[in-house]
């Protein structure tokens, strides 16, 4: 694995050292022999006629879906918005935080495997509450260069600026830097498969990113309570994800554990991608008898999933227990409902990332710019202190700078005496 993991960061440190180089001329090569062989540099951006056409030969029903999905993240997120703040000390000093939103984002859609409008949406959403102004989207388009029209009409419903046709790890590249067709982007956020998890982690500090997301993950807490048939088929949905997706059950019922075993395999005969679950389950399932719901609480904590479902009677309880997680769903609550529009974003910590980290947010897209006015008062009780420390540092010109105020100060008050006495 880590071979395997060495090897793919060469490679896309060498895509990146190119672009950077080359520009378009890098991007259109390695498009041209990874995506689509028809890719030039005036196709790089959808046109607007391309993007309408696209968005009317959606189905309307799909529309309506799409636009109620936008609807309800909108409403999760403006109650999550943070705001300035001005606050005033007793001694007279202001002490303010000003909310800023970024002013570029990329949201790289990924391609391949299946279609993800919902990423679209679960990205840009909270990018474009926090008041992002600039958006962009870039997602691999198939053989013939088209992009999926729900990927497109759902970047309309966000506002996006503009729709790339480019994928993989050099694309990431030539947003990051900017190229003669590629707007330069302060952030790159979304989920992707190994080439462009490790380009984000090689371009981050050039630009912000998100999250490093991995295989898609759900560890389930079950008790004798819960239901069979909702444990597997939830189990299943995300394995169908990719190979390397991982679903694990952890029950101090064996009666649950063998109905969700039975249940699995009937489900899986009528699994549309049959293959792919079950290349997931043999490679990255469990079926797990606890000793008790406790004991499966501390292998949740210390498996720290991107997923965590609680059937249990008393779930809630249960959910409290958590430590580690990306996003945890109670109550038969199901993960396909967060993977859509339950609120919380699908982009989350995988490969026990959940134990420093969380899901993306709208606090993703805003920066926080402190500021402080010092008092005269203020700066007399801290100087001497901030002073002595500056000398421990070795920082001559930092308590220089303190003493001068310090002086001035003390210049300051012995007039204010002064003008005392002679009244």
């Amino acid at each position: 694995m880590v071979e395997y993991a060495s090897s793919v960061e060469e490679s896309v440190r060498r895509i990146i050292d190119d672009v950077a180089k080359r520009g378009d001329d890098a991007l259109i090569e390695y498009e041209r022999k990874y995506g689509w062989v028809g890719c030039t540099a005036e196709k790089l951006r959808l046109s607007d006629e391309e993007i309408n056409s696209a968005i009317a030969s959606v189905d309307n029903d799909i529309l309506s879906s799409l636009e109620f999905a936008k609807r309800r993240l909108e409403q999760y997120y403006l109650r999550h918005l943070p705001s300035s703040t001005i606050e005033f000390a007793g001694d007279g000093s202001l002490y303010a935080e000003f909310v800023r939103p970024i002013e570029s984002l990329l949201i790289y859609v990924p391609g391949g495997r299946a279609v993800y409008p919902s990423t679209v949406l679960h990205v840009g959403v909270p990018a474009a509450v926090a008041g992002v102004p600039n958006i962009y989207i870039t997602t691999p388009a198939d053989e013939h260069g088209v992009v999926h029209p729900s990927i497109i009409a759902a970047s309309k419903l966000i506002g996006a600026k503009a729709v790339f046709r480019v994928g993989g790890a050099h694309a990431l590249a030539a947003f990051a830097f900017g190229t003669e067709s590629i707007p330069k982007v302060d952030m790159i956020a979304g989920p992707g498969g190994s080439y462009v998890v490790a380009a984000k982690r090689l371009l981050f500090g050039l630009v912000g990113i998100d999250l490093l997301p991995g295989p898609s993950e759900v560890f389930v807490i079950a008790d004798e309570t819960a239901d069979a048939e909702f444990v597997a088929i939830d189990m299943l949905a995300q394995s169908e994800h990719g190979d390397d997706s991982a679903a694990v059950l952890a029950t101090p019922s064996y009666e649950l554990l063998s109905s969700v075993h039975d249940a699995i395999l009937r489900l899986l005969s009528e699994s549309e991608r049959r293959e792919v679950v079950l290349r997931s389950l043999n490679a990255f399932g469990a079926l797990i008898l606890a000793e008790s719901i406790d004991w499966a609480l501390e292998l949740c904590n210390e498996y720290a999933p991107e997923h965590v479902e609680v059937h249990c009677a008393d779930a809630l309880s249960v959910a409290i227990g958590i430590r580690n997680a990306g996003a945890i769903f109670i109550g038969g609550t199901p993960t396909a409902c967060g993977d859509y529009l339950a609120g919380p974003s699908h982009v989350l910590p995988t490969l026990g990332a959940a134990r420093y980290s969380s899901g993306l947010s709208v606090e993703n897209f805003v920066r926080r710019i402190r500021c402080a006015m010092l008092s005269d008062e203020c700066i007399r009780l801290i100087g001497e202190h901030a002073i002595k420390i500056a000398h421990i540092e070795g920082l001559g010109n930092h308590a220089k700078s303190i003493e001068a105020r310090l002086e001035r100060l003390g210049m300051k008050m012995k007039r204010g005496v002064d003008d005392d006495e002679g009244s």
